[in-house]
C-alpha cells in the first residue's frame, strides 16, 4: 500500500491549522497554549485516508519565525507540500523561509492554498495569485495549482481534497525493507500502562511489533513492544507511515527529540559530514572556512564548523564541497538532505545534501578526496560500492556494512558489485567479504619488498615464518586485523 505523509508550510497566522480541520475534521493544535495564542508552538498530525486505500498523515507545522526549529523537525520527511498563504496578506517573510526550506530539501511536489478566500474581492484575489507565482517562479511550485479555499465557509474545501487524493496516486519511492528501518524521533512522552513512546515519520524500512531496535547517535538498544499508526493498533508500520513506537528495555529520560530510531547496527553515528553544500540566492550571508553554523537534520540540530574543500569563500547562489565538523555526534546517511542556519543572528541561509556521513578529515583542495567525493555526488551505484570498497578496504569490509552506509537493501549492493568483480575493480576474499584491486596491488607490492629483505638477511632461510610475515605485512598495509 502507498503510504504519503502531506506537510503544511507557511506564515504564521495564515490558517494552516484550520485548514487541516476542515480537511480532517482533526484539530492539531492539541497544546493548552496553542489554544490560548491561537498559533501553532509544536507539530502537530492529522490523517485521511484517499479513495484507492493510499494512508494519508498530515503534519501541521509552526509558522511563527520563533518555531522554525519545530517547524524543520517535522517538514524533512514529506511526500507532498501545501504551501498556504492567506489571501488577506498574501506572501510574507516565513513563506518565503519555508519556500526555501522546502526546496533545500529537495521536496519536489506540493499545491499552493490560498486561504480566507472569503475576505477579499476577485480584483485583490487576482493581485495575491500574481505574486504568488512570481515568487515561486523557477522552484518546484511553478507550475503547482492554485486553489483559493474558505476554511470558514468550506469553499472549494472538497476540490482540494479531490486534487490531493488525485497527487497521491503517484507511486511512493520509498523502500519497506526492515533492514533499512530509520524513524527520526519528534516527540517522546509515557502513557500510563504502557511505558516510553516515541513518534516519527518512517522514512524507510519497516518496523513491527517485537522487533529489536536501536536509538541513535548514543547506540541503545530497545523493543518495540506496540506500535500504532494514525491512532490505531498495527502489528508492523512501512516507510511513509506517521508511527507511535511503544518500546522496552529503555527510559523516557534516555530520549528525546533529535535521535533517531532504526534497525539495529544500521547507522554509524558521525562527528563530521562531506557535503555539497550551497548558500541561497537571497542570503547576503557568506561562509568561509571555520564558520559556524546550525546544522538541521531531519529532527536534529547541532553545530558545526564549515571547512571549505574546492573554494575560500561561497557567497549567495553558490556552491562548493565542504567538510562539516559537527560539535555533538549525529547519525545520517549518504544522499540525506539538510539545512543550515547562520550562527548569529539565526536566520536559514543554505543546505545541502550529505555525499559521505563517516569520512575520514580531509586537507583544503586536496585532489584526491575533492574526485572521490565528485564520484559520491555524481556516479552511479557501482561506482560508489567500489569507490567505499577502495577507502575501507583495509578493514575487510562485508556486504551487508556496506549496503548499510549506501542505504540498499544486501541483494541491490551484490548486484552492484558483481558488475565491479566483472570489470576487475572489485576482488571478492570470500562471499561476503571484498576488496578493491589497488589494495591487491598494494598488498602484492608489499610483500614482495617484505620478502626480498627478508632473504638479503637471511640466505640461507628456507622462508621466512607465516606469523612473522602476516606481522609486518599488516603493519605496512595498516590494516584492521592483520588474520585476514
Amino acid at each position: 500500500m502507498n503510504n504519503i505523509i502531506i506537510g503544511t508550510a507557511g506564515h504564521v497566522d495564515h490558517g494552516k491549522t484550520c485548514l487541516i480541520r476542515a480537511l480532517t475534521g482533526i484539530d492539531t493544535d492539541r497544546l493548552i497554549e496553542e489554544k490560548k495564542r491561537g498559533i501553532t508552538i509544536e507539530l502537530g498530525f492529522a490523517d485521511m485516508k484517499a479513495p484507492d486505500g493510499t494512508d494519508i498523515g498530515i503534519i501541521d507545522v509552526p509558522g511563527h519565525e520563533k518555531f522554525i526549529r519545530n517547524m524543520l523537525s517535522g517538514i524533512g520527511g514529506i511526500d507532498l507540500v501545501l504551501l498556504v498563504v492567506a489571501a488577506d496578506e498574501g506572501v510574507m517573510p516565513q513563506t518565503l523561509e519555508h519556500l526555501d526550506i522546502l526546496r533545500l530539501l529537495n521536496i519536489r511536489r506540493g499545491i499552493i492554498v490560498v486561504t480566507k478566500s472569503d475576505m477579499v474581492d476577485a480584483e485583490w484575489m487576482e493581485l495575491v495569485h500574481s505574486d504568488i507565482r512570481a515568487t515561486v517562479a523557477g522552484s518546484f511550485l511553478e507550475d503547482a495549482p492554485i486553489i483559493d479555499v474558505s476554511s470558514k465557509t468550506g469553499h472549494q474545501i472538497e476540490l482540494l481534497r479531490e486534487t490531493i487524493f488525485e497527487m497521491v496516486r503517484i507511486p511512493g519511492r520509498r523502500n519497506s525493507d526492515p533492514t533499512l528501518l530509520r524513524m527520526p524521533i519528534d516527540r517522546v512522552f509515557t502513557i500510563g500502562g504502557f511505558g516510553t513512546v516515541v513518534t516519527g515519520t518512517l522514512l524507510e524500512g519497516s518496523v513491527r511489533v517485537g522487533q529489536p531496535v536501536m536509538i541513535y547517535p548514543q547506540e541503545l538498544p530497545a523493543k518495540v513492544r506496540n506500535l500504532q499508526v494514525h491512532g490505531v493498533m498495527v502489528e508492523t508500520a512501512s516507510a511513509g507511515q506517521r508511527t507511535a513506537v511503544n518500546l522496552t528495555n529503555i527510559k523516557k529520560e534516555e530520549l528525546y527529540r533529535g535521535q533517531v530510531l532504526a534497525a539495529e547496527n544500521s547507522l554509524r553515528p558521525t562527528l563530521m559530514l562531506d557535503v555539497r553544500l550551497h548558500l541561497l540566492e537571497s542570503t547576503k550571508r557568506k561562509v568561509e572556512t571555520g564558520s559556524r553554523l546550525h546544522l538541521h537534520y531531519g529532527s536534529d540540530e547541532t553545530l558545526c564548523k564549515a571547512v571549505l574543500l574546492d573554494c575560500d569563500v561561497l557567497s549567495g547562489g553558490e556552491s562548493c564541497y565542504a567538510q562539516l565538523r559537527l560539535e555533538s555526534p549525529i547519525a545520517l546517511k549518504q544522499g540525506d538532505y539538510f539545512v543550515v542556519r547562520y550562527y548569529s543572528p539565526l536566520e536559514t541561509i543554505g543546505g545541502g545534501s550529505v555525499l559521505d556521513a563517516n569520512p575520514s578529515k580531509h586537507k583544503r583542495k586536496d585532489a584526491a578526496a575533492l574526485a572521490a567525493l565528485e564520484i559520491k555526488e555524481k556516479g552511479g551505484d557501482a561506482d560508489l560500492l567500489a569507490l567505499m570498497i577502495k577507502e575501507q578496504s583495509r578493514t575487510f569490509p562485508e556486504i551487508a556494512a556496506l549496503a548499510k552506509q549506501a542505504g540498499m537493501t544486501a541483494a541491490e549492493a551484490m548486484t552492484h558489485m558483481e558488475d565491479g568483480v566483472k570489470d576487475g575493480r572489485i576482488v571478492p576474499l570470500t562471499d561476503k567479504v571484498f576488496v578493491h584491486n589497488d589494495f591487491i596491488v598494494e598488498a602484492g607490492t608489499k610483500a614482495g619488498r617484505i620478502l626480498g629483505e627478508y632473504h638479503q638477511r637471511e640466505p640461507l632461510s628456507t622462508g621466512m615464518a607465516r606469523e612473522e610475515f602476516r606481522g609486518k605485512l599488516g603493519m605496512l598495509l595498516r590494516v584492521s586485523d592483520p588474520r585476514h
